[in-house]
């Protein structure tokens, strides 16, 4: 009654503008690969980042300036492999394990793929609830609902097709641009001083701990599952092939270079603070500091980010279950599902900004499991062809970063827990 049976790989729609297969050539220009990754680097400006690269601003001041630089640089890297797996096969990566791996395996993938998108939905709900009773003293049980009812106005547009759906997604990463760059220039931030964050260092154990939680939260496996199911409709001719991959790189720069400089203006405005272990308090901060529009524009960035990132892991959630299981569920059941662990939350009076760290800690678990399928993949040659496989410097650079954050994520779940 409430799930059905989607088609195979080779006949599945996700949303974009023709079935998974359907060939189509970059004609005289790049446009139209562009967007995916526009869509995708919402998960690296959700209310998670915010509130991290908030206490590192306030706690550090430029410090850790360098760590959102590098983190960035390694999420590039793979989000652009993500993207080339769907031009290159026409699956996803949901569908590409579906389709390489025993049937016990996918569904183990499957299980923690959804635990991951709950995960990602508590977080972006909770910062919904908080922003909305920053900005109008909204209860924060009902501010969560507000949020949920938000973010189904903005998937109406994915209903349009993709192109519109990307534009609404975009419109709102450019609000978080000029919300915090705002920020930035109230904050009267010294370019000199800034550039000096730029160096690879730590004050302490504790800005180590925030620094591997900065890492550990921006290669969102959500967001890499979603990336190849949004690249997946628009595979090119065999003659195009490496174009569409060289304007999907285009593609990832420029969205993950906007969403760095988001991460990067929050950072820095953040330094403006005496102290901030809480959005809330950063957000009375920012009011004494530079005044009561400083405090509402973010007040303002925070409601946004929640409700895009929110959109955008609903749709991840889609995708999860259409490639892993070949079934869907609608998506008012699937918001209910995933809103009632942030409203227990609240109701049980949790602190809103640990229960964010804390989803980034669960969000931890995910990234070995998106990251290493998605090299294993992109490095087959059979999968993926000879022009398209991944290059000897890729695949060790890949496998590199892949090792390092899960390094760094295991030593903060560790920390937290000990």
């Amino acid at each position: 009654m409430f799930m059905r049976r989607d088609p195979g790989p080779a006949a599945l729609l996700v949303h974009g503008p023709g079935p998974v297969g359907v060939r189509v050539g970059p004609g005289r220009n790049a446009v139209r690969y562009l967007g995916p990754a526009f869509v995708a680097a919402v998960a690296y400006v959700d209310p998670g980042n915010l509130a991290t690269n908030v206490t590192a601003g306030a706690e550090y001041g430029f410090t850790l300036l360098w760590v959102i630089v590098v983190a960035n640089l390694a999420a590039m890297l793979v989000q652009y492999l993500s993207g080339k797996l769907g031009l290159a096969t026409g699956w996803s990566l949901a569908e590409t394990c579906r389709e390489r791996y025993p049937r016990w395996a996918t569904l183990l993938l499957w299980v923690q793929a959804e635990f991951v998108v709950i995960m990602t939905d508590l977080a972006e709900v909770v910062g919904g609830a908080v922003a909305l009773n920053l900005l109008f003293g909204i209860p924060p049980t009902v501010g969560a609902v507000l949020t949920v009812g938000g973010m189904l106005v903005i998937l109406a547009a994915q209903q349009r097709g993709r192109r519109p759906f990307e534009a609404v997604i975009a419109s709102m990463l450019g609000i978080l641009v000029a919300a915090f760059a705002y920020q930035t220039l109230r904050a009267g931030i010294s370019a000199g001083e800034a550039a000096g964050g730029l160096v690879p260092r730590f004050a302490g154990t504790d800005s180590v701990l925030l620094s591997v939680g900065i890492v550990g939260a921006t290669v969102m496996p959500h967001a890499i599952y979603l990336h190849s199911a949004l690249t997946q409709s628009l595979r090119p001719s065999p003659r195009r092939r490496r174009a569409a991959a060289r304007a999907t790189l285009t593609d990832v720069v420029l969205a993950l270079a906007i969403a760095g400089s988001v991460n990067v203006a929050i950072l820095l405005g953040a330094t403006s603070l005496s102290a901030a272990e809480s959005l809330e308090e950063a957000h009375a901060g920012f009011g004494a500091v530079a005044g009561d529009t400083t405090a509402l524009v973010f007040g303002i960035a925070l409601l946004t980010s929640s409700l895009a990132a929110s959109a955008v892991g609903v749709y991840s959630g889609q995708v999860v279950m259409q490639g892993f299981i070949r079934r869907s569920i609608p998506l008012w059941l699937r918001r209910t599902v995933s809103v009632l662990p942030a409203l227990v939350i609240l109701l049980l009076g949790v602190d809103p900004t640990t229960a964010l760290v804390l989803s980034q800690v669960a969000l931890s678990f995910g990234v070995p499991f998106a990251i290493f399928p998605l090299l294993r993949f992109t490095g087959d040659r059979r999968l993926m062809g000879d022009d398209l496989v991944n290059r000897a410097g890729t695949r060790y650079a890949g496998y590199t970063v892949g090792t390092l954050i899960v390094a760094l994520n295991v030593y903060l779940v560790a920390a937290v827990v000990v």
